[in-house]
């Protein structure tokens, strides 16, 4: 049992050779150490490497029938599989020009015949060590490749529940919310995706933006949490002082977020969206809107993009003092704000997928 297990450790060597007698000379002097596959042409070589496990290491003759040496090892190293195979080649051409060729073909080595069988062993046993360590580079290499994708995205899980989770603290200030974070956030994706085709949106939103935005978005309405429950939560309308407080939710809901960059070691942080698009999706197109009045593209995209969703979801949505307004209507009121409330471009996009809001509304249909 012990020599079976040992037999299997050892490496395999796929000896090319159309000469009986050089095989039966070659395996001689390494089966002792190898585990030994033969082939007398080139097509038989290329068969068995392609049909079984690969080998170690391939000694391979140049003058053979039908393929030569020179054309299966060109062949060998164009293949991806077989590329990282090392080619010793062991000939009786000694021109240097031979060699030459063979090293330009990608062998790690060239031994001419007559062979020293010490010089064939040690140059062999040099080659699988070097593969050995390329191989353990390799294999570590993929091993940290891997670690670092899963960690990125652990962190991504992380930072999308960090996001919902602190959304959701908004929404449990105020109950009639509810699904808000969820339509808004699909909303915002679905018209950012439209807007690519769209000339003058399209270099800015790469799908990594979207992404982004997509996750950034649940945090818009963050500083709700500290407005006051009289104001948040009242059924009438605001009087003037009262909505002046409910104002300052978008200053609220940016500087909880910068405090949260603060925590982070990084110039830019995945928090960047989030933070404008708390601060900026009640600006308008026309100046008139709030913290800041700012106007037309002095307004970040993402807070633009943000205003349109959200007050079409607000529309659409149920309120203790309003009943919710069918999507035409709501579309329409979208439309005739194109150029002062909203940007004239993203309203058109908006209404082109008039169907995916619909749809998304009722995956997200909060309950009665």
């Amino acid at each position: 049992m012990g020599d079976e297990a040992g037999s299997i450790k050892q490496p395999t060597i796929l000896i090319v050779d159309d000469s009986p007698e050089n095989i039966a000379l070659i395996s001689s002097l390494l089966k002792s150490s190898f585990r030994i596959r033969v082939a007398t042409d080139g097509q038989t070589a290329l068969r068995l490497v392609s049909a079984a496990a690969l080998p170690d290491l391939v000694l391979l003759d140049v003058e053979m029938p039908g393929l030569d040496g020179y054309e299966v090892c060109r062949r060998l190293k164009g293949d991806p599989r077989t590329s990282e195979v090392p080619v010793i080649f062991l000939t009786a051409r000694s021109d240097v020009d031979d060699e030459k060729t063979g090293f330009e073909l990608g062998a790690v080595d060239y031994i001419t015949k007559p062979i020293s069988p010490a010089i064939v062993s040690a140059r062999i046993r040099t080659q699988l060590q070097l593969k050995a360590s390329r191989d353990f580079l390799r294999s570590k290499s993929e091993f940290l490749e891997q670690e670092v994708q899963r960690r990125t995205r652990e962190i991504s899980v992380i930072q999308d529940a960090a996001m919902v989770a602190m959304g959701s603290l908004a929404e449990t200030r105020d109950n009639e919310t509810g699904n808000h974070i969820r339509r808004t956030q699909h909303y915002l994706r679905r018209l950012a995706m439209k807007l690519r085709e769209h000339p003058r949106f399209a270099a800015q939103l790469p799908p990594e933006e979207i992404g982004l935005l997509y996750k950034s978005a649940p945090l818009h309405d963050i500083g709700k949490v500290g407005i006051p429950d009289h104001i948040l939560l009242k059924p009438g309308k605001l009087t003037p002082e009262e909505f002046e407080v409910m104002k300052t939710h978008t200053t609220l809901g940016r500087n909880a977020i910068i405090a949260a960059e603060d925590l982070l070691d990084s110039p830019t942080s995945f928090l960047q969206y989030a933070r404008e698009i708390a601060w900026t999706h009640h600006e308008r197109w026309d100046g008139s809107g709030y913290p800041r009045g700012l106007r037309g593209e002095e307004i970040p995209l993402c807070g633009r993009l943000m205003a349109v969703v959200d007050v079409y979801d607000a529309l659409i949505s149920r309120r203790v003092y309003k009943p919710a307004m069918p999507h035409d209507e709501a579309l329409a009121m979208i439309r005739e704000q194109a150029g002062r409330h909203f940007d004239s471009d993203m309203v058109d996009a908006f209404a082109e997928i008039a169907p995916s809001l619909v749809e998304i509304s009722r995956r997200f249909t909060e309950a009665a």
